[in-house]
């Protein structure tokens, strides 16, 4: 390969930590090569062809990988560690040469089948191997899990299950010539690209496992993806002319951005690599910010909390030592580099830390960027991209009935008496046009019920921002949290289960979820329960972030979005007149998570391109993805608002293909009767109302124009004397405008309980006098 050969000049990387080497390297390059030669991957050939010859696996220096990811590692640990990473590069190799360059989609299906038999997390394995890439995952099996636990049993083996069975999705796109969108991209390649399995071999490699009670929780889960999609990332921009150029791959990240954005090879290779940047600044600002309180609020002890110590640094570890691997395995395009650091400097294997000062300076500009964000800019009517809807809308016929019983509803709840909303907000939001699209055939309770939730859900959404926002008061914003939660038991729905409700916000709830819940199921109502639960969580979440004045990263952002935007809620009220459950394999499947995930990412950007300027200009806000687009490529609104409805779009007819291509053959594979295969088609339909009643209501609703923004924005006429005027007389005027405006009533007793019960998590005397409104 001559220099000149490279498709792309390799961007400057992000390489803030010093890549070390563990003193056991040359033990684990002459283990793994006899372990490979036991188990026939070494000048074996497998149907006809030979995947590795011995001068292959030199170049590839597996060992040197994992003597640079794991420095710390036992020398037996390093052993076992690196046969694994041997195993995962032999296996997808070993599947290019037999499934995809032959497009044999059946065969791999066959192939990937057979696996799971041989990592059993209870139990021996009873299978006999028939080829290299079963023998060598029994031994590994065998050897591994003796010294881990039964729930890092369960996560390793499914992220095992991941690794090699998304290798039919990247089969089926190179079949069908399709490039993925970015946000299905980077979803995908955690799967496929292995990195989450990397991260349970580093639990394995520092002899710490993370603690089963918080080993899913948003700080664990987001220290696992970006780490995953920084590896991925990286081995992308390195493996470009291998994979695209040499194999006909189409999953690699730079292909993606430069077919979605329409640019030159090199442009994204730049934009892949700030996307890297900002997955690995992701990892440490939650490492940093939510790690300690995470150890606080589960009461997880010292020694478990130095084990995720351990796990969280044997991360950064990998980054450190994947790049050096990467820059010098024959594997891969590294022979042609930018310059080096500022002045000069050492290159080359062993000099990493000398370029982590030109590191931090070349990504200082964007890091500052994303805590910099000037509240209450002027933004202006931005024009909104042109929006992909290939769904016809239906609306109920009983929606001039829901608009009425949602005015009495919302009087008779308090929701209207506390000072976020009124009576002509209410009717201007129009919440009943909404739930009459997306539950077009919902009977006249049953679009009672939607109206309700997305009233309250909406209420909510308004509600924290202003009562704990504005001062901070994360801690009270979390006890509203847990006394909404005992207000929606799943054993007995009644009444008198609940707590006494304190405010409007909380009757609401009460009231709701005794009304839908009843009829459920314990287990849907565990369902049910817990999409809302999420959305007050992800909403803790925006809370921390404005708190920081921290603009979050595009990917978190995206993923969080789905939650604050509370889709699995809506959702949940498309299909009260479908209760119908597909079954469990099924709805767990690609398929149907890709078509949910899809859906909703297009729903949470409609409403994001419509409420822009009311979230950035009116209310002081930047949790909106125009905003975190403008930061991540320093660009201005227009262009983040095009991107925006790129991605939308992109995301719609995602949902398409995946519909009418994706569905039918997960519905064969999974040999699925009639009634299932109505069900999830069902299931689709629901999706598809779901989708066009959402921007139906943001196209006819008085939420977002900027004419109804700016009317609402005009101090009302007082209805309360206004107090005196003049000079000299500012300090009677402390209380602000609003509180002026009205009559107000004196607090009921439930509200001065709530008020002592989040005064004493810190809220301040201005909050609890406003939950007096």
């Amino acid at each position: 390969m001559s220099p000149t050969s490279q498709p792309f000049e390799l961007p400057k990387f992000y390489t803030p930590y010093p890549a070390r080497c563990s003193p056991s390297l040359e033990r684990a390059r002459a283990h793994s090569k006899a372990w490979a030669r036991d188990m026939d991957m070494l000048e074996v050939p497998v149907e006809g062809k030979v995947i590795w010859t011995e001068a292959d696996f030199d170049g590839h220096d597996y060992a040197f990988l994992c003597a640079y990811t794991h420095p710390d590692a036992t020398p037996e640990n390093l052993d076992l560690i690196t046969d694994w990473y041997v195993w995962v590069f032999y296996f997808d190799d070993h599947f290019l040469e037999l499934y995809k360059h032959s497009r044999d989609l059946d065969g791999g299906r066959a192939h990937l089948d057979r696996l799971p038999m041989f990592m059993p997390v209870e139990g021996d394995i009873t299978e006999t191997p028939t080829n290299p890439v079963e023998a060598g995952l029994a031994d590994l099996w065998t050897r591994t899990i003796p010294a881990r636990s039964l729930d890092w049993r369960i996560r390793f083996a499914e992220s095992t299950r991941n690794l090699l069975n998304e290798s039919l999705w990247e089969l089926a796109n190179i079949n069908a010539g399709r490039v993925a969108n970015p946000i299905e991209y980077v979803e995908m390649r955690r799967k496929v690209g292995g990195a989450p399995w990397s991260a349970n071999l580093v639990e394995h490699a520092v002899g710490a496992e993370v603690p089963a009670p918080i080993a899913a929780l948003r700080p664990m889960r987001v220290l696992c993806d970006t780490f995953a999609d920084s590896v991925h990332l990286r081995n992308d921009l390195f493996s470009y002319q291998r994979e695209v150029g040499g194999e006909g791959e189409l999953a690699n990240s730079v292909l993606v951005f430069e077919r979605f954005l329409g640019c030159d090879i090199q442009a994204a290779a730049e934009l892949v690599n700030d996307l890297l940047t900002s997955r690995l600044r992701q990892f440490e600002h939650t490492a940093l910010t939510e790690l300690v309180p995470l150890f606080i609020e589960h009461g997880i002890d010292p020694a478990a909390a130095v084990g995720v110590g351990l796990y969280v640094k044997g991360l950064q570890d990998w980054q450190s030592g994947g790049h050096e691997w990467h820059m010098t395995s024959a594997r891969y395009m590294n022979r042609v580099t930018t310059p080096g650091p500022v002045l000069g400097g050492p290159t080359g294997l062993g000099t990493a830390a000398a370029r982590i000062t030109d590191s931090l300076v070349t990504t200082a500009p964007a890091r500052l960027r994303s805590f910099s964000h000037v509240p209450f800019q002027r933004v202006g009517n931005v024009a909104h991209p042109e929006i992909y809807m290939p769904f016809t809308l239906t609306l109920s016929p009983h929606l001039s009935g829901a608009r009425a019983r949602i005015v009495e509803w919302s009087h008779r709840v308090g929701i209207l008496d506390e000072g976020i909303w009124d009576e002509d907000k209410l009717r201007a939001f129009d919440f009943p046009l909404c739930a009459a699209g997306i539950h077009p055939d919902a009977t006249a309770e049953q679009l009672n019920i939607t109206t309700g939730w997305l009233t309250w859900g909406t209420y909510a959404d308004d509600y924290y921002p202003v009562i704990f926002g504005a001062t901070h008061n994360i801690a009270a914003a979390k006890a509203s949290n847990a006394r909404l939660a005992q207000l929606m038991p799943v054993e007995s729905v009644e009444m008198a289960a609940m707590p006494i409700a304190a405010n409007g916000l909380e009757r609401s709830l009460a009231e709701l979820w005794t009304r839908t819940a009843t009829p459920m199921s314990v287990p849907a109502r565990i369902t049910f329960r817990r999409a809302i639960t999420d959305m007050l969580e992800s909403w803790i979440w925006e809370l921390n972030n404005q708190a920081l004045n921290h603009i979050p990263d595009p990917i978190d952002y995206i993923e969080m979005r789905r939650q604050t935007f509370g889709s699995d809620l809506h959702m949940t009220l498309s299909r009260l007149s479908h209760p119908a459950t597909p079954p469990g394999e099924a709805y767990r499947s690609r398929a149907v998570t890709a078509m949910r995930n899809a859906a909703q990412d297009c729903a949470c950007l409609i409403n994001d391109v419509f409420s822009y300027q009311k979230e950035i200009q009116f209310e002081g806000e930047f949790h909106n993805c125009v905003r975190v687009i403008q930061n991540f490529l320093d660009c201005g609104h227009d262009r983040g608002m095009q991107i925006v409805g790129e991605l939308m779009n992109a995301r719609m007819r995602e949902f398409e293909h995946v519909v009418d291509t994706d569905l039918p053959v997960m519905f064969e594979a999974l040999d699925l009767d009639d009634d299932a295969r109505a069900t999830l088609n069902s299931y689709a339909d629901q999706l598809r109302n779901w989708l066009s009643g959402i921007l139906n209501w943001h196209q006819n609703c008085h939420r977002y124009t900027e004419a109804d923004l700016i009317a609402r924005a005009r101090p009302r006429p007082p209805t309360w004397p206004t107090g005196p005027t003049g000079i000299g007389v500012s300090a009677a005027h402390l209380t602000g405008d609003r509180f002026w405006h009205r009559a107000r009533p004196a607090p009921s007793r439930e509200r001065v309980a709530l008020s002592s019960t989040l005064a004493s998590t810190g809220l301040g005397i201005r909050d609890t006098v406003r939950l007096g409104r």
